[in-house]
């Protein structure tokens, strides 16, 4: 077995009483960083989000406390700040609390929300940060985020409104992110694709742009539909794919067809 120790000795020590909050990436355990899994041994607790799997959790400290806080679009959710007052609380209780999230906390994943909850609260944390999502689960498909013949710019983004937002979609200004020409890369946006699609269209966007759907990224579940603006919606339902999802919509889609036939992996297309 790979001796750690001298890398496990520069991190930060996990004191009773501190909150870490770990991005696990975007599936694969072994996306894990050696600071997540470090602080998964250490843990007393772990509060951890419904696309973190077994594969990760079984890496956990066996006695830990293990919360689930799962949050999934159009779903029966954990409440945020219900969520952020368990890692409080115990942390208050002297625990070692690991707030594992998937992909990472700084990225969609309201780990900011939590580290200002935190620190009003007095309460000190560290951040390990994860692969992104919306980057590992490309380039699992084999779509870059970036090419220098492609694009000098990739844009993430979330299409789906914050929770208690009176503002949805429609109040996006879609005509200026059409209008840099940067790829789009789309996080929980399964729901949404249809009016999406729709507005970049609108907003001038071709209907011919090459758009990817990755289900599942960097797992064996991993599916990957490749098709264009216009269809996207109708295909995704012909599929029947689903949430989790990446979509990328730009030039950098049409790269994978010449990228795709030596790479090794969870590659499998729908189309």
């Amino acid at each position: 077995m790979i001796d750690l120790s001298d890398i496990e000795s520069r991190l930060p020590a996990f004191e009773p009483g501190t909150v870490w909050l770990v991005g696990a990436g975007p599936g694969d355990p072994g996306l894990l960083t050696i600071a997540g899994l470090f602080a998964l041994r250490a843990a007393d607790v772990i509060v951890y989000d419904a696309l973190v799997g077994d594969a990760i959790l079984n890496l956990a400290n066996p006695a830990a406390e293990r919360q689930f806080a799962g949050k999934r679009g159009g779903r029966p959710s954990h409440v945020q700040v219900d969520i952020t007052l368990s890692l409080i609380e115990h942390a208050r209780a002297g625990k070692r609390v690991l707030r594992l999230k998937g992909g990472d906390p700084y990225v969609f994943g309201r780990g900011a929300e939590e580290t200002l909850a935190l620190a009003e609260a007095d309460i000190r944390y560290h951040i390990v940060p994860g692969i992104t999502s919306g980057l590992g689960g490309l380039a699992a498909a084999a779509i870059p985020a970036t090419t220098r013949d492609t694009n000098h710019a990739v844009i993430l983004m979330t299409g789906h409104p914050a929770a208690g937002s009176e503002e949805g979609i429609d109040h996006v200004d879609w005509a200026a992110f059409a209008a840099t020409g940067a790829p789009l890369v789309l996080y929980m946006s399964m729901g949404n694709l249809a009016a999406i699609a729709e507005a970049l269209i609108k907003a001038g966007m071709s209907g011919s742009t090459s758009v990817a759907v990755v289900t599942d990224a960097t797992t064996a579940r991993q599916s990957v539909l490749i098709t264009t603006l216009s269809t996207a919606a109708s295909d995704v339902l012909a599929a029947g794919m689903k949430a989790p999802a990446i979509i990328a919509i730009g030039s950098i889609v049409e790269v994978r067809a010449a990228l795709l036939a030596h790479a090794i992996g969870p590659l499998g297309a729908t189309s």
